[in-house]
């Protein structure tokens, strides 16, 4: 199979897998750090690699859980509340071998759309490298990264975009 051949197999299976589907197996260092690399080469204007990535394992990604659970009990009218959302926050975090956050970080060289289609960019270079090496991913973006500024160490001219879920299928 040629080059071109080869891209266009991986393009065609690349689907957002979910935490439900991930087996219990650990994705190996070099497999995260190719994932990870594979982000580095997204173009991005005046070079100014606006994506800020930060790796949860093991026990910070169970503190990752919780924290978003009880962000969710406070942030929620008791009315709208839903317990199975609330588990299923927990779970998902829980299930997935690896979670990592994606955070633009705005230069203010270049308008800020540019830079969240750079990030954007990288997270594909993620999820392609995922499909390659059959890691199940997805990007989930739900509103309570927005008060996880302190977790993920944002700075003022930074956004959470969401979290990008890991596992082995």
């Amino acid at each position: 199979m040629n080059k071109a051949e080869t891209l266009k197999e991986i393009i065609e299976k690349r689907r957002s897998i979910f935490p439900k589907d991930y087996s219990d197996r650990e994705i190996s260092r070099e497999i995260l750090d190719e994932i990870l690399n594979s982000a580095t080469f997204a173009p991005n204007h005046k070079r100014t690699r606006p994506w800020r990535f930060k790796i949860f394992k093991g026990e910070e990604k169970m503190k990752l859980a919780s924290e978003m659970q009880a962000i969710y009990k406070s942030t929620q009218p008791e009315q709208l509340f839903l317990e199975k959302k609330y588990n299923d926050i927990g779970f998902k975090i829980n299930k997935a071998d690896v979670v990592v956050s994606i955070v633009v970080n705005f230069s203010a060289m270049v308008p800020e759309w540019e830079e969240i289609a750079a990030t954007s960019m990288a997270v594909q270079n993620m999820y392609l490298t995922c499909t390659a090496n059959n890691i199940g991913c997805y990007w989930s973006s739900p509103k309570i990264v927005d008060h996880l500024k302190e977790s993920l160490t944002i700075g003022e001219n930074q956004k959470c975009l969401g979290l990008f879920y890991m596992g082995a299928i």
